[in-house]
């Protein structure tokens, strides 16, 4: 959860949700390996980083563009609206669109195992960078 802690809470949410999308990228992952075999499965996927990226990438251009706007009424529309990266979901979604064989499955287990392995990778940076960060708080925790 998003506190008032400033960057150290929000930085804390994004490792947070992070380690969540990841988590279940992997459950994606081992679904699709389970089924690889399984006539006219259709592989999913997870989606989370465009969205996310765009968000930050709109917060930045209100921040470095915005015109204060006079408001005397509520119904007065802002000239720019931020959105806040908790409104980012993560989406899973079926590739109906690729086939990889003639009995309709689009699993490929190379490319999935590829794929779970980096998922892995990220997982276990993400859990580091939050462990340091924990650390960092507990030694000025300590100091203060």
């Amino acid at each position: 959860m998003i506190t008032e802690n400033g960057l150290w809470g929000r930085t804390q949410y994004l490792l947070e949700k992070g380690m969540d999308v990841a988590q279940m990228r992997h459950k994606v992952f081992a679904d699709n390996i389970a089924n690889a075999d399984t006539p006219h499965f259709k592989r999913s996927e997870v989606g989370f980083e465009a969205e996310l990226r765009r968000t930050l990438e709109i917060e930045k251009h209100v921040e470095e563009n915005s015109i204060p706007a006079r408001m005397t009424d509520e119904r007065h529309i802002p000239f720019f609206r931020t959105r806040d990266i908790r409104d980012v979901q993560v989406r899973q979604h079926i590739d109906y669109n690729s086939t990889m064989r003639n009995d309709g499955n689009n699993v490929d287990p190379e490319h999935e195992v590829a794929e779970q392995t980096k998922n892995m990778m990220t997982y276990q940076a993400l859990t580091t960078l939050m462990n340091h960060n924990f650390r960092t708080i507990n030694i000025v925790n300590r100091v203060a």
